[in-house]
């Protein structure tokens, strides 16, 4: 458990040093306005719109997802009509066309001696 990045034994350890320093008399009255004060932010306007805010942006992603579904769906579905298109079948009793063989350039040959001039 961590509360603003601080673990359970740095908060013991800060609960213990403020027993020391204070005493257990102020340590019941600093809980107290501590106490009161967080009651106030929790409480208040601004509070209630960072919540809200705060929870839009974690909804955020799933809500893109959601509206992006419906354009995923409608390029999934051309997809499919580019591919099912693609797909050639030749017309009921044509005779297959023989394999073509492109032939592939050869390189030049060149000359193994240097040509000379007389």
């Amino acid at each position: 458990m961590e509360i603003f990045g601080i673990g359970m034994p740095e908060i013991i350890f800060i609960v213990i040093v403020a027993l020391i320093i204070m005493g257990p008399k102020d340590m019941e009255k600093a809980g107290r306005t501590i106490g009161a004060w967080l009651r106030k932010i929790i409480t208040s306007d601004g509070w209630r719109m960072f919540q809200q805010t705060s929870k839009e942006i974690r909804a955020l992603p799933t809500r893109l997802m959601r509206e992006a579904n419906p354009e995923l769906q409608q390029l999934n579905n051309i997809g499919a009509d580019v591919q099912k298109n693609l797909q050639f079948t030749p017309p009921s009793g044509s005779k297959p066309v023989a394999d073509v063989v492109i032939p592939t350039p050869q390189p030049k040959e060149t000359e193994s001696e240097p040509h000379q001039d007389a």
